[in-house]
């Protein structure tokens, strides 16, 4: 049954989900230990509205829900977004994605990573030189101004950044917790596509870098209406997803079987929700802090040596013995709470060949031996792959690690391309095939492009004979905005379909077109006698075995049958259409 609360109840609700604790819980997080900064930045509340601090070289605002966004809450409670497909980034009138659509997996080939040059940058540095290098992938790193951006050049390039794989994007963000807010992706058809959400957290800049990223690429933006932050959520690339309850509570409006139905509708995935850990072990509540899908049918979970049969412990256990149960390979990784710190080994990037794996300097854990103990099970887990140990001990007192400040952008799925890089891709979202339309009456032609690079320009071509050919130019070599208005012609057309030719700026070029025909309805043409939109030769046998048969159908000047019929329509035949 759909939870119907009034709404100060909704809204403790969703504030105890986010990481609003008791006062206990509160001062646990405070204890810090020694090697630990011993305060956060926070933003302010002044006049009623959320101020954040700037960019800075140390910690920023923590992934946690803080007390001023809190009291910002209680007065503006959280609601999902929702988009009629027609706004910024979207390729409407489509509020999702219709065609084929499959969620890659971050094991999968990646074109890049997103961060924000918010906070934590020397951690920052070191993972940009090796997504760079050893990842072989691009960095896209969000700057709020170009005084920042020139900050993040000059790190990233005294660590060993490959430069000519850095791009920077300047739009203003308000945390470095990008996977909370970054852009999801789908492939929808081979064309990469991106699923927005609304952020769990009142910072507006961070919830509008989807949008601005969707336009930077110029790919499809799609908005789930759930309230939610993205490192709650894991999948495989076979359609399999998993989240903890906390996005129950975050969406008290929908029924856990609505927002599953939901991420099914968007991305075609199958959602299996645990129980989330108690706000006093991870203020979050989020799954990346405790698991990390590594393949098909591969996962690292959390095991708590030190908390045996906590509720974390068994949170984890089930989830092991669920997987394990399904036919998964599942290895495990120490998970420790010290002092209201969650210490976690799951909470990874992967690009490409690399694994960055998060160490710690607490003696609490140091002692325990749990970083030597966590690279070996990644190692014996992921042969082949490189783990590289990078210390975290400055960022997990902020309730989250590597994994919570990077976004993945998958690889472009374009072939090999003759002129270098890859070729681009298409999809043609309507006139698939079934459709009937008349002539004079203008339409819209929807479609989506996609490059490593980027597309330079679209060719749309017509074919009225079921795709054997391709004779009539629509457009030609005009913008990739995605849509161009076409008016049919008046010609009967039942084999009718269209095809996208993108081009990018080396002279690759990729299409997608019609899976099936589709009629337009205009006049036919005098020679077309079987109807079948061509002038042709089975036309004339279909007129003769009409004429002959005394059919008033081969009647073709109007004047009774005659041979005079066989002449006119024979120069008809001949003149074509």
């Amino acid at each position: 049954m759909p939870k119907c609360f009034p709404r100060s109840m909704r809204v403790v609700a969703v504030l105890a989900a986010a990481g609003v604790v008791s006062a206990a819980a509160g001062q646990q997080r405070t204890a810090r230990q020694d090697d630990a900064p011993p305060t956060l930045p926070q933003p302010q509340l002044i006049d009623g509205q959320l101020v954040f601090p700037p960019a800075t070289d140390g910690p920023g605002v923590p992934r946690f829900l803080t007390e001023a966004e809190r009291r910002y809450l209680e007065l503006h409670p959280l609601v999902a977004q929702r988009e009629d497909g027609e706004g910024p980034g979207l390729r409407g009138p489509y509020p999702y994605a219709s065609g084929p659509v499959r969620a890659p997996g971050e094991y999968e080939p990646t074109d890049g990573i997103l961060i924000s040059w918010k906070s934590f940058t020397t951690i920052l540095s070191q993972m940009g030189n090796h997504i760079t290098n050893a990842g072989q992938a691009n960095l896209y790193v969000y700057c709020d101004s170009s005084t920042v951006r020139n900050s993040a050049q000059s790190a990233l390039t005294s660590a060993g950044a490959n430069m000519s794989r850095v791009q920077f994007i300047i739009a203003t963000t308000d945390t470095v917790w990008i996977r909370d807010y970054g852009p999801r992706y789908i492939y929808e058809g081979n064309v990469r596509s991106i699923v927005d959400h609304t952020y769990n957290r009142p910072r507006p800049n961070d919830n509008l870098i989807p949008t601005n990223f969707a336009a930077y690429k110029n790919h499809a933006r799609y908005l789930i209406p759930l309230v939610h932050g993205g490192g709650n959520y894991h999948l495989n690339g076979l359609g399999a997803g998993f989240a903890t309850r906390l996005i129950a509570n975050e969406n008290p409006s929908l029924t856990e079987a609505q927002i599953v139905a939901y991420w099914q509708q968007y991305q075609n995935v199958n959602t299996t929700l645990t129980n989330a850990f108690p706000t006093s072990v991870d203020a979050t509540q989020h799954i990346d802090m405790w698991m990390q899908v590594t393949g098909d049918n591969r996962a690292i979970i959390a095991d708590w040596p030190a908390n045996p049969g906590s509720t974390q412990d068994v949170i984890c256990d089930n989830t092991a013995a669920m997987l394990t149960s399904a036919g998964w390979t599942i290895n495990r990784v120490p998970g420790r709470n010290v002092s209201g710190t969650h210490y976690t080994y799951t909470n990874v990037v992967m690009c490409n060949d690399i694994i960055l794996l998060p160490t710690y300097t607490n003696s609490t854990i140091v002692n325990a031996g749990y970083n030597e103990s966590a690279l070996s099970t990644w190692q014996a887990h992921m042969p082949g792959k490189q783990i590289i140990q990078i210390n975290c001990q400055a960022i997990v007192t902020s309730a989250g690690v590597m994994h919570c400040i990077v976004m993945h952008v998958p690889r472009h799925l374009g072939a090999a391309g003759p002129n270098g890089g890859l070729a681009p891709t298409a999809y043609l979202r309507n006139f698939r095939g079934g459709e009937s339309v008349s002539p004079g009456v203008a339409q819209t032609i929807r479609y989506l492009v996609d490059d490593d690079v980027g597309v330079t320009n679209v060719d749309i071509l017509l074919s009225t004979d079921g795709g054997a050919t391709y004779p009539t130019v629509i457009a030609s070599a005009v913008s990739p905005t995605g849509t161009r208005t076409w008016t049919p012609p008046d010609i009967y057309a039942p084999n009718a379909r269209i095809r996208v030719v993108a081009r990018d700026a080396v002279g690759n070029t990729g299409f997608d077109q019609s899976s099936d025909n589709f009629t337009i309805n205009g006049t036919p043409c005098p020679g077309d006698f079987d109807l079948d939109g061509t002038v042709a030769v089975p036309d004339i046998f279909a007129f003769l075995g009409a004429w002959f048969a005394g059919d008033n159908a081969a009647d073709f000047n109007g004047g009774g049958l005659g041979v005079d019929d066989i002449f006119d329509f024979l120069g008809a035949w001949f003149a074509g259409c």
